[in-house]
């Protein structure tokens, strides 16, 4: 565990083929706001053989992405590594930047989250990969260096960070220009709310989602358009984590949307 604070806020470097093979789709992409270039792969030389198929895989990849590929000992690979399942394989990267959101990142019929009040890098990605296997347009999130443990969040979201349109803005401000394209503006909570299964979730929609210590302000509550909770089917006092969360809500949207 010491080895894994020290190192969970240290640089661009992606574990694992997963990850990589993400943020290699997203350089392919013309859709996506993910500037992060792959500059080096460094795999373990031990896992030549073993890791045969995707090492041809980023071979043929690193003429097109113009990346280098180079061997080393399996104690580098653990020396710049936070996890244990990279698997001899990880990407030193350039820097991802997140724009401020703007009205054109907005579509026009869309669905998109906004997370208030996460700190927590494994938390952010658990939610990441179910809203983005949910089918999430987008997700907003407040100013501040999300990107500082990219490792660590594409990892925990199985690369799905990587593939997700992130965009900053402070959540007041993101409300306004939602609400300027006629959106829907949801926010989860328990005061004065209503069942998540009664409620209609249909796009153009906007989902904002509290962190587990904060919650989300009266500020933006008193903003939204409809408080929403998760009804629980035993009497529980906590709150669920905002990854549990994401997966309620975004998969709820989904079913809704191939009901209709």
């Amino acid at each position: 565990m010491k080895k894994e604070a020290e190192k969970i806020f240290d640089s661009d470097i992606l574990e694992g083929m997963p990850s990589i093979s993400a943020l290699i789709h997203a350089e392919e992409s013309q859709e996506l706001y993910n500037d992060r270039k792959i500059i080096e792969i460094l795999i373990d030389e031990s896992k030549k053989k073993p890791k045969e198929r995707p090492i041809a895989f980023l071979k043929a990849k690193s003429q097109e992405l113009e990346f280098s590929i180079r061997y080393v000992s399996s104690e580098e690979i653990e020396n710049i590594s936070v996890g244990t399942s990279h698997g001899g394989i990880v990407a030193i990267c350039s820097p991802r930047t997140i724009p401020s959101l703007n009205p054109d990142h907005i579509l026009e019929n869309g669905c998109y989250f906004c997370l208030d009040g996460v700190e927590d890098p494994y938390n952010f990605g658990y939610a990441v990969r179910s809203l983005y296997a949910s089918g999430a347009d987008g997700l907003i999130v407040p100013p501040r260096n999300w990107m500082g443990a990219a490792g660590v969040v594409a990892r925990s979201s199985a690369g799905a960070s990587e593939l997700m349109n992130l965009f900053v803005a402070n959540t007041e401000d993101a409300i306004r220009l939602f609400k300027e394209k006629n959106y829907h503006v949801v926010c989860a909570g328990i005061r004065d709310s209503v069942s998540l299964f009664e409620t209609k979730l249909q796009k153009p929609l906007l989902v904002i989602l509290g962190g587990e210590k904060r919650g989300i302000s009266q500020k933006v509550l008193s903003l939204a358009d409809e408080i929403v909770r998760i009804d629980y089917g035993a009497s529980f006092r906590g709150s669920l984590s905002t990854s549990a969360a994401a997966a309620v809500f975004g998969f709820e949207i989904l079913r809704q949307a191939e009901k209709r």
